[in-house]
Parts: C-alpha cells; sequence; structure tokens
C-alpha cells in the first residue's frame, strides 16, 4: 500500500504600497484546525480514543509512519536495541491509518 503525504507551498510577495482603506479577510479558523495535514501524537491518541475506544502508543504510531513512509524527526532516545520491540497489531495499525485520513495526513 503506497499512500502519499501532501504538502503545501505558499509563496507572498510583500510590497510597501500606501492604501486608501483595510482588506478585510474572513478566515474560518475551526474548520481549518487539525485538518492541515499535521497532528501531533496525542491529538492522534485522543482521536482514536473518542472515537473507536482504543488506546495506541507512540511507538505503534511512529512504526505505522514508518510503514506509510512519512517523514519523522529523529529520536535521540533509541536504546540498545537489545530489547524486544513490541510491534503494532492489524487492528491498531487500521484505526490509526483512519486517524490519519481524519487529520488530511493520507
Amino acid at each position: 500500500m503506497v499512500l502519499r503525504q501532501k504538502k503545501v507551498e505558499i509563496v507572498v510577495l510583500l510590497r510597501r504600497e500606501k492604501v486608501d482603506g483595510y482588506v478585510d479577510i474572513a478566515l474560518d479558523v475551526e474548520k481549518l484546525e487539525g485538518k492541515d495535514g499535521t497532528a501531533t501524537y496525542a491529538e492522534i491518541r485522543e482521536f482514536i480514543q473518542k472515537e473507536y475506544g482504543v488506546r495506541v502508543t507512540n511507538l505503534y504510531i511512529a512504526q505505522v509512519k514508518d510503514k506509510l513512509g512519512f517523514d519523522k524527526r529523529e529520536n535521540y532516545r533509541v536504546g540498545s536495541g537489545e530489547n524486544h520491540v513490541p510491534q503494532c497489531p492489524p487492528e491498531k495499525e487500521k484505526v490509526i491509518i483512519d486517524a490519519f485520513k481524519h487529520f488530511n495526513m493520507i
């Protein structure tokens, strides 16, 4: 399964100009909030808990991000690699992917 991340770039040209009035811009922040293609691990966990009644860990979210090829920050607490690392169960992977869709991450 190949999923693509949406990325948006905005270019703005600013000029100093004398204007006769103001330009009013209406922006519905509530519509945009949490729907811009990004979400924190806490927001993802809260959404999954509320919608599905399932608890997921940051580890499981990170594993699904790795599987889908998402960019992530470098983790500075990597450990020794000697311990067993639990793998995300398929049913939790499905709800994590649904959360990514909810937040327009995929």
